[in-house]
């Protein structure tokens, strides 16, 4: 028999791998399991019960009640982690977002009891950022021209990660893009005695259109934009920059964001890093194939996991999605 490229011997055929779900099963280079899932969750301040987000379907700014429940529910399902964003009330955000590390806050005060609730059963994550807090919307304190100060900024990132380490958060993830965050971070929770809560940093934070449903998700007071401080999306080879800036600031694990519009930035930093690297599969992501598939157009579960699949492909160990309680659960 002669090859179809003339050479002799047996005919080469790929698709013999591919023949039966066990053979394919059998020989996949990539998998998704329940525990590389890690859920976001709003909790928000003033709410009887939860409150559907339009743009999200399926997701909900929950009452404190409402998120321990979901959260344990998400933990049986065997997801990896948990990720905690707070929505406080209007009135309670200011120029400088005290919220943040008040124990009162409503993120702390929901880290704490999911903290009492869960123990060490799941990763305990927490959102470290000043923009839900502010009354302006920006992840950090502005100085009177309207720009956002790094430095102050810095100072309040410390407080802020203190406060949540306190409240009872194994790791947090410090998403603001300031110059010298992870440096600051971990000195303010080696200095307060928490040298074992983790960092997460947002390494490769791109100034996105996907996030349009999450500016909803947590009553956003934004006014512009944060292209400034977040990394151009034309920009990929700035992403190792930050990453080796990070690794050398004490960073415990990385994050690239959004995951699917940066495989390839997903893809350089995993090559070059062995720390442990996540990717976030952002509100935006979520929506457009939730959309898609509520009119017909793909197949929704498959979809998902094709998705999923692809992140982790590129090089992701950890993922969150808002699909992960849903995820964990088929795939169980």
């Amino acid at each position: 028999m002669t090859h179809p490229d003339g050479i002799a011997g047996p005919r080469v055929r790929p698709r013999r791998l591919r023949s039966t779900a066990a053979i394919r099963r059998l020989v996949a280079q990539t998998d998704v399991a329940p525990r590389h899932l890690v859920l976001p969750m709003f909790v928000a301040d003033g709410l009887a019960e939860p409150k559907p987000i339009v743009s999200m379907p399926g997701v909900a700014q929950h009452t404190m009640d409402s998120l321990r429940v979901a959260a344990d529910q998400a933990v049986a399902a065997g997801v990896g982690g948990l990720m905690l964003f707070g929505v406080p009330c209007a009135q309670d955000k200011d120029t400088i977002g005290s919220g943040a590390d008040s124990a009162d806050g409503i993120l702390n005060r929901a880290l704490a009891a999911l903290r009492a609730d869960l123990g060490d059963d799941t990763v305990l994550m927490a959102d470290t950022c000043l923009d839900e807090f502010t009354d302006h919307g920006h992840c950090g304190v502005v100085d009177a021209a309207g720009r956002v100060d790094n430095d102050a900024t810095l100072d309040r990132y410390g407080a802020m990660a203190v406060a949540q380490a306190r409240a009872g958060a194994h790791m947090l993830g410090p998403s603001g893009m300031m110059d010298g965050q992870i440096a600051a971070i971990r000195a303010a929770l080696d200095e307060a005695g928490h040298p074992d809560t983790a960092v997460l940093a947002y390494t490769a934070k791109y100034a996105s259109a996907f996030y349009g449903p999450f500016r909803d998700a947590v009553d956003s007071s934004l006014v512009g934009d944060r292209r400034t401080y977040q990394q151009d999306p034309a920009n990929r080879a700035e992403a190792l920059r930050e990453l080796e800036l990070d690794l050398a600031e004490g960073a415990d694990a990385v994050m690239v964001k959004p995951a699917m519009g940066y495989l390839d930035v997903l893809a350089d930093v995993a090559a070059s890093t062995t720390v442990p690297v996540a990717a976030y599969q952002v509100s935006g992501e979520y929506s457009m194939i939730t959309a898609a598939a509520e009119r017909g157009w793909i197949d929704r579960r498959a979809a998902i996991l094709e998705s999923l699949t692809s992140i982790r492909r590129a090089g992701a160990s950890v993922v969150l999605t808002y699909w992960a309680a849903e995820v964990a659960d088929w795939l169980r």
